[in-house]
């Protein structure tokens, strides 16, 4: 077996399978918890505290090694080092890229770089920081640097923060939020250029500076703008690829060439690529059980959860649709002393999504109802929004 990725739902998949098994990391760290990279730019705690647990004996884990070209004909995979690693099944799990804007000359300024690695979290923001990007990942990085005492200031072009997850309620109070811990927030704010020292914002935008200048200063600009699927090895290699730039994969994680699976955020499964840490190892898993003999193992798509806790403290959970349409019931608690927000769209006798916002005691309970797709208890809708379940 060989894994090109050494990510979250690579270092899944080695740990879990029974043959012996070659890892080429790119990374030059261990694997690590993505999804903790927040508090480690905080400086919260340290990287060993993301850590991942080590791969077994049986797994060959070539840290800061890259593969460059896969060889399908061969069945080799080409690395940077010059050395090709020969495989009888190849597992893709590349991930995912930041999104870098055309807002420069072709190489990124001095100072500007995005929050996706390790060592984008250990690098040192300086005493002024821009955050370009209000989704989950811009947002993790303002309230890290913002704890950590970085003078900060997050500049999103959208209407509100988390537009893709959060209704305008808790997209509001997770403003305030962030505004409590310091951060300077800008919406409808379009950032025109890029450069060694801060941005360039759009005529237009919010906050001026001086004699009309639009700028803001930073000693370090990071940039959350999103991401995309790291599937240029697979495309390279004549593996398809989809309408989402994801490399296409079935329901036993099977890629157009024999031999070739794909995992986690580089793969499409269904049209849909997740970009979720949970759907990543929901695949690994899977993958795993197949590669292992379990021939009845499937992968049927994953459900989309997103949970944010971050420093200062700020929680949030989003699970399924936000937005009511024709037909659904919302209900809404909403506690402005404790500044917590809860909201869930109900479908007949089905939970169809919620989001909570300050306080998420009660959503293990309702994300289990959400994926099941259950009948609701026969209980007062308002019953949901406790910790309880209203018993």
């Amino acid at each position: 077996m060989v894994i090109v990725g050494g990510g979250m739902a690579a270092a899944r998949l080695a740990r879990r399978l029974d043959a012996p098994t070659t890892v080429i990391a790119g990374e030059r760290h261990p694997a690590y918890n993505r999804v903790l990279l927040a508090g480690v730019l905080a400086r919260q705690y340290g990287p060993e505290v993301i850590a991942l647990p080590a791969p077994g004996p049986g797994v060959r884990w070539r840290a800061g090694v890259r593969a460059i070209a896969v060889d399908t004909a061969a069945r080799e995979v080409v690395c940077d080092d010059g050395t090709r690693e020969p495989y009888g099944t190849l597992v893709l799990a590349t991930g995912a890229a930041p999104v870098l804007p055309p807002l420069h000359d072709g190489e990124l300024p001095e100072g500007v770089r995005a929050f996706r690695t390790l060592d984008d979290a250990l690098a040192d923001p300086g005493e002024r920081a821009v955050v370009v990007g209000g989704g989950l990942l811009g947002v993790s990085a303002a309230a890290a640097l913002a704890v950590r005492g970085v003078d900060t200031v997050l500049v999103q072009q959208g209407e509100r923060l988390m537009e893709r997850q959060l209704d305008a309620a808790a997209s509001t109070l997770l403003r305030e939020q962030l505004t409590a811990l310091g951060v300077e927030v800008h919406t409808e704010c379009r950032v025109r250029r890029l450069r060694p020292g801060g941005v360039l914002l759009a005529r237009g935008s919010p906050r001026p500076e001086a004699g009309g200048r639009y700028e803001l200063a930073a000693d370090t600009v990071f940039l959350a703008c999103g991401v995309l699927p790291l599937s240029g090895l697979a495309r390279d290699a004549g593996i398809a690829v989809g309408r989402t730039g994801g490399i296409v994969v079935d329901e036993r994680l099977r890629t157009s060439q024999p031999h070739v699976h794909a995992i986690g955020d580089c793969a499409e499964h269904a049209g849909v690529t997740h970009g979720l840490a949970g759907a990543a190892l929901e695949q690994a898993d899977v993958l795993g059980d197949l590669l292992n003999g379990r021939a009845e193992a499937a992968y049927h798509g994953s459900r989309p959860l997103y949970r944010l806790s971050l420093p200062g403290p700020i929680d949030v959970a989003a699970f399924g649709t936000a937005s009511p349409t024709d037909g659904d019931d919302t209900v809404r608690l909403t506690d402005a002393t404790r500044g917590t927000y809860r909201s869930l769209v109900v479908r007949g006798d089905r939970l169809r999504g919620g989001v909570l916002v300050g306080d998420l005691g009660a959503v293990g309970q309702l994300t289990r109802a959400w994926e099941s797709d259950e009948a609701l208890p026969a209980t007062p809708l308002l019953h949901l929004l406790t910790h309880d379940g209203g018993n």
